[in-house]
């Protein structure tokens, strides 16, 4: 069975888009064809876009569903008029917060996602900046880093702190661990002296294989057996010197980043 799903508002729509593929995972067995239509932001985007839907639902047989968040009500209407079912995420939260906040929305388009305070967005954008200048132990210099990451190459380490710089504004630092190191047990001296802010991250050797065979194919780097010891041996040494451990081998970037602020008791705000 497929169903067509529409992420709809006059925003990026990622906020509708995110509420929206969460609820829909509680459904496995049906096939959904999701599609975001951003920007819809003057009744001519919309009637564009209630075509775009009707003709979903004549191709499915099945009246197509539409997460909306348009914060105009004229333009929303028009969404509504739609031969869909309609999910107002704005109707559906905001009446109650109106009334136990007493008062009433002041409807702004572009809050979540826009750049209504600027210095928090530049905060954003330096923590960016400092997790690329501090990937791959390119910068060992770590007095300003919110947490570093340490693992062996390709467990996800840079991912992860991109994603914890763009969204939450930490400065994150990754250090992939060296053969050296491997094979010394012991924390390389720069990362000594911030053990505190020290989190690893491991992965299943299998699974790294594959990974490290797109990168570099058949390379000693990429072989199975390179990838079980480095495993086992990045894992004895984190343990040796009591750094918390993550698996991403089953973990999303946005889980992984969670338990590892969570670990350093890191509350920031989510951008």
């Amino acid at each position: 069975m497929q169903r067509t799903v529409f992420f709809i508002s006059d925003g990026t729509a990622i906020t509708t888009e995110t509420l929206g593929h969460s609820l829909l995972t509680q459904f496995p067995n049906i096939d959904f064809r999701q599609i975001r239509i951003p920007f819809v932001g003057d009744p001519a985007k919309a009637r564009e876009a209630v075509t775009r839907i009707d003709e979903a639902g004549k191709r499915d047989g099945a009246a197509p569903i539409v997460f909306n968040s348009i914060v105009d009500d004229q333009i929303s209407a028009i969404i509504k008029s739609s031969k869909a079912v309609i999910l107002d995420l704005f109707s559906t939260f905001l009446a109650p917060l109106e009334e136990t906040l007493g008062t009433a929305r002041q409807s702004t388009v572009g809050r979540a996602h826009g750049v209504s305070n600027l210095e928090r967005y530049e905060e954003r954008m330096e923590a960016t900046s400092y997790a690329l200048s501090h990937d791959d132990g390119l910068s060992v210099s770590y007095e300003h880093a919110d947490l570093i990451l340490v693992g062996v190459s390709r467990s996800g380490k840079t991912p992860t702190c991109l994603y914890m710089a763009l969204h939450f504004g930490v400065n994150a630092a990754n250090y992939p661990l060296t053969q050296e190191d491997l094979e010394n047990q012991q924390l390389p001296a720069t990362l000594r002296p911030h053990k505190a802010k020290i989190v690893g991250l491991t992965i299943d050797p299998d699974r790294l294989a594959r990974i490290r065979e797109t990168r570099r194919p058949n390379s000693i780097y990429a072989s199975l057996k390179q990838c079980h010891w480095e495993v086992e041996a990045a894992e004895s040494l984190l343990r040796a010197t009591g750094v918390p451990v993550f698996h991403t081998t089953h973990s999303s970037i946005e889980e992984i980043a969670s338990r590892v602020l969570q670990q350093l008791g890191l509350q920031r705000e989510m951008f």
